[in-house]
């Protein structure tokens, strides 16, 4: 079950606060400092996602990415395995409603992406990549680390 399953009204707007919220970040405090920030968000705040990561069960992630995607009506197709998780996103929903407002999308709007998933798999058996294919549509893929 996941610690966050929202059920109440959907409000999109928090996509144009973050945004804001990004470009602000990194005109102020740098690159660096919005990495920080967003790779310490997918650490503490989806902390049960990365506690049962560490434990090897990536059900509570995959459960995250199927509920939040679906509520927000994204096209999306997600594949596991038991090494990998790929989650292809073909509208990003941030995207989709920032142009619906006529906002600018930030360009660091996938560094969010990247961020968070690896603050989620940070010291786990798992780790994060994203793989963009153009401005909407990314590649999320979560593996598992081969041991050395």
């Amino acid at each position: 079950m996941l610690r966050y399953q929202e059920n109440n009204e959907l409000h999109r707007d928090f996509h144009g606060t973050t945004n804001t919220t990004l470009n602000y970040i990194v005109e102020h405090y740098g690159v660096d400092a919005l990495k920080e920030i967003l790779h310490k968000t997918g650490h503490d705040v989806y902390k049960s996602i990365r506690e049962k990561l560490e434990k090897g069960d990536a059900s509570e992630l995959i459960e995250h990415l199927n509920w939040f995607f679906h509520r927000e009506g994204a096209p999306y197709q997600l594949t596991v395995k038991e090494d990998e998780i790929r989650f292809e996103v073909f509208e990003c929903p941030a995207h989709r409603h920032l142009k619906a407002l006529g906002l600018p999308i930030s360009e660091h709007s996938c560094l969010q992406t990247s961020e968070i998933n690896a603050g989620m798999c940070d010291g786990t058996q798992w780790e994060a990549s994203l793989e963009k294919i153009d401005d909407d549509h990314c590649v999320q893929i979560f593996r598992r680390r081969t041991a050395k």
